[in-house]
């Protein structure tokens, strides 16, 4: 069986348009930093541009980018050359030791591009001559969503480390199917990783430890939206292969906004939440589109938490506007993240924090926010002040440390960061919500949907 290329991957990208909040924050001087040495598991320190040396802050656990690792050699092949196995190739041309030797998709077309990103990776149209070479240690998987199943289970097999996309299937039976074989193969050493980009990113990791040290006191509520005007149809010169193209636009080969773009945010809230939802209810339509697709353009959907906390949704191709973030309002503050920065909101009568007297305040809207930055120290280390990364390192998105942890994974034969137990739940929640959205009814979750 062939790779078919996963063309127009709706993945949560930075959004080079500047919101609303980018032009406010802009307008004056930006950034506090809060970073930590030694990286997540490090003495907590806290910085802001006023402070030299550094002020040490007991109750703030925040992460950085650690810049050092595992650099040994390693082969790895990009099975899927659409728009998410170009990302995937690009990111990897960072990756200190990643070495690309082969490329493939049935499409051969796709190969030219592919190859103009990693020239001397040998383009093939069938994964399994990637699988006989023993030469090849992981493999990246970037097909569209319904044909994961398979390319997994031959290349867990054939002994190879496997990162698989998400939604790991387009179905529950599926992804089950690669979840599990996920984890036998973890039994034995190899690595399988769920690529829920954010679990490895820094700066949600960052945001994460102020959560986790009750920052936010107790969480009352969420929000998480993800907004780009684009119709997800590709045109293509054959009626062939425009179909297999818009599979995402099929109810029988697609999760929907939810399952294709939204699993990234959800999982989010049930990582930050520490839980499963209880139940979901959602609703949707095609409002800017009437293409003849079968699945909806705009979605809204309120996932239920433990302890009566709501966490609502909401994903549309009809409009741009405020692009997409993560929000977590708690008693004592909020979060805020997007795109690569994150800001702390306090209540009045919120209780001050040991390291808060240290932080930035920066004005956002009619809001005061404490801006957070993952990377803070790395800044400080090369003579940088915070409050000059101001735009996102294309060379540092959230893809790219997916990739590397993967890798050192690998390399090292620890754990990946997002294990296949936590790609599967993200994947059952994710595609339960689009059903629910589809129905237009109530699903509730029961702990048996998310056993292996």
């Amino acid at each position: 069986m062939a790779a078919e290329a996963h063309d127009d991957d709706p993945q949560i990208t930075h959004n080079p348009q500047p919101t609303r909040r980018d032009l406010l924050s802009r307008g004056g001087s930006l950034l506090m930093a809060a970073g930590l040495f030694g990286g997540f598991g490090g003495s907590p320190y806290v910085y802001a541009e006023e402070l030299e040396p550094a002020q040490q802050a007991p109750t703030a656990g925040v992460a950085e980018e650690k810049e050092d690792g595992p650099t040994t050699p390693v082969n790895v092949a990009v099975i899927g050359l659409g728009d998410r196995g170009r990302e995937i190739l690009t990111s990897l041309s960072y990756v200190k030791g990643a070495t690309v030797a082969y490329v493939c998709d049935t499409y051969e077309n796709a190969h030219k591009r592919a190859l103009e990103l990693h020239p001397k990776a040998k383009a093939v149209a069938d994964y399994k001559a990637i699988l006989d070479d023993k030469a090849v240690t992981a493999v990246f998987v970037a097909t569209p969503s319904h044909l994961h199943k398979q390319v997994v289970l031959d290349a867990l097999a054939a002994g190879k480390h496997v990162y698989c996309e998400t939604p790991l299937a387009s179905s529950v039976e599926e992804a089950k199917a690669i979840a599990q074989a996920g984890k036998a193969a973890a039994a034995k050493k190899q690595v399988f990783h769920s690529g829920l980009q954010y679990r490895t990113n820094p700066q949600h990791h960052h945001v994460h430890q102020f959560v986790e040290t009750g920052a936010l006191a107790t969480v009352a509520q969420g929000k998480a939206q993800w907004h780009k005007k684009t119709s997800w149809r590709r045109s293509a010169p054959s009626d062939e292969r425009q179909d297999a193209l818009n599979w995402r636009l099929k109810k029988a080969t697609s999760g929907g906004l939810l399952g294709e773009v939204g699993i990234h945010q959800i999982d989010v809230a049930s990582w930050f939440l520490k839980a499963a939802p209880k139940s979901v209810s959602g609703f949707g339509g095609t409002v800017a589109w009437n293409d003849g697709r079968e699945v909806h353009d705009t979605v809204q959907c309120v996932l239920e938490y433990p302890n009566g906390v709501h966490v609502t949704y909401d994903a549309t191709l009809a409009n741009s506007f405020e692009g997409a973030y993560e929000l977590f309002q708690g008693t004592d503050a909020a979060v805020l993240l997007r795109d690569t920065r994150a800001w702390m909101f306090k209540e009045a009568d919120a209780p001050a924090l040991g390291w808060e007297v240290y932080a930035y305040k920066e004005k956002l809207g009619d809001d005061t926010g404490i801006a957070l930055v993952a990377d803070a120290s790395k800044l400080l280390a090369a003579g940088k002040k915070p409050s000059e990364n101001r735009e996102p390192d294309p060379k540092r998105t959230p893809l790219y440390f997916a990739c590397k942890s993967f890798l050192d994974a690998a390399r090292t034969g620890s754990e990946s960061g997002c294990s296949a137990e936590e790609g599967y739940k993200a994947t059952v929640v994710a595609l339960k919500a689009n059903e629910a959205v589809v129905s237009g009814t109530k699903v509730v979750f029961t702990p048996e949907m998310f056993a292996l």
